[in-house]
């Protein structure tokens, strides 16, 4: 079950960081606006979850791979509630504001499945 959940999580980030790069006007809009450097944060976060991807493809994180996925989840944590609070699209999908809102404890239900791998 382990291995499942590892590569499910692998297919997630892999997904979400080629969308950093072909839906990118979509992700710089749900960087909150008191962060400079918006594209530069999409661009960086979608790399950052390409190689999470690829290490979560060819072996079982450690502890200390762990600790750099769920610090990740934690910072795209503000990204998921600006969305939430301007109800901001995704992409071009009007999401429902609770839909929204329920991406937020989504990212402390990632870091558990991601400290049982």
């Amino acid at each position: 079950m382990k291995t499942i959940m590892r590569y499910i999580l692998a297919a997630v980030f892999g997904i979400a960081g080629v969308a950093h790069f072909t839906r990118t006007e979509g992700f710089t809009n749900i960087v909150p606006h008191y962060l400079p450097f918006k594209d530069f944060i999409v661009k960086a976060s979608g790399v950052a979850e390409l190689i999470i991807s690829f290490f979560l493809l060819i072996r079982r994180p450690g502890n200390f791979f762990k600790k750099i996925i769920n610090s990740f989840l934690v910072l795209v944590l503000p990204a998921n509630i600006y969305m939430a609070q301007r109800s901001l699209p995704l992409g071009s999908i009007d999401v429902p504001k609770p839909l929204l809102w329920a991406r937020v404890p989504l990212q402390f239900v990632l870091i558990k499945i991601v400290n049982k791998l």
